[in-house]
């Protein structure tokens, strides 16, 4: 049964989840901790890449500060695979009856993926309420996410997908949002260079965006 006090718990973390794509297994941990250095603990590691679970499975063993998401879960299978890893919740670029229905009868944290209002009345049916808007500027950005809120007040969103470090603050200014994806927080030219201290550096940067006033 999905349980949103538990999704909860891992989202007051947020509210920036770097979306990483690892190519090679033994970037997977110094990638993580730079993450976490720089402030951000929640991830979400995609299965995009043949090695994805053996570096999920690294970041969950040796950096027990990360709180590890298994993205790109596009079946019950992806989705056995991320609980079995120990990862601590999922989250899909979609969602299928099969999908919503595998997910709503296990314990793991899973946001869907929706673009449409049907799909995110499919997600909530299931009780899935926190789901993820992705392509969000594709899809139509912030103005998609205020015509949403009309009819389904309840629903919060992750949007994913042509956001950046210029733009995530206006994301997190709408009501209905309560972390933002992105790619950008780890660009694929700094993780293959190893470049670990500008990843960290850009962490905090974007953190600075959301509230500048920190501190």
């Amino acid at each position: 049964m999905n349980d949103r006090a538990a999704l909860d718990r891992l989202l007051v973390h947020g509210p920036l989840v770097p979306v990483i794509t690892i190519e090679r297994i033994e970037d997977a941990v110094p990638l993580a901790r730079a993450l976490v250095t720089g402030g951000l603990r929640l991830l979400e590691i995609t299965l995009r890449t043949p090695g994805a679970s053996d570096a999920a499975k690294r970041i969950i063993a040796e950096v027990p500060d990360a709180i590890v998401g298994i993205g790109t879960v596009l079946t019950p299978d992806d989705l056995k695979r991320a609980a079995d890893l120990g990862a601590q919740y999922a989250l899909s670029p979609g969602a299928t009856t099969e999908l919503l229905d595998a997910a709503a009868a296990v314990s793991l944290p899973f946001i869907p993926g929706i673009t449409t209002s049907s799909e995110l009345m499919a997600a909530l049916a299931r009780g899935f309420d926190t789901v993820k808007f992705f392509p969000a500027v594709p899809a139509g950005g912030i103005p998609t996410l205020k015509a949403l809120s009309g009819p389904f007040p309840q629903a919060r969103f992750c949007p994913t997908g042509g956001i950046g470090v210029d733009t995530v603050r206006d994301w997190l200014a709408q009501s209905n949002v309560v972390a933002v994806g992105g790619s950008w927080l780890t660009p694929a030219a700094d993780v293959r260079a190893g470049n670990w201290n500008a990843i960290t550096e850009r962490a905090k940067l974007s953190l600075e965006k959301i509230n500048p006033n920190a501190g």
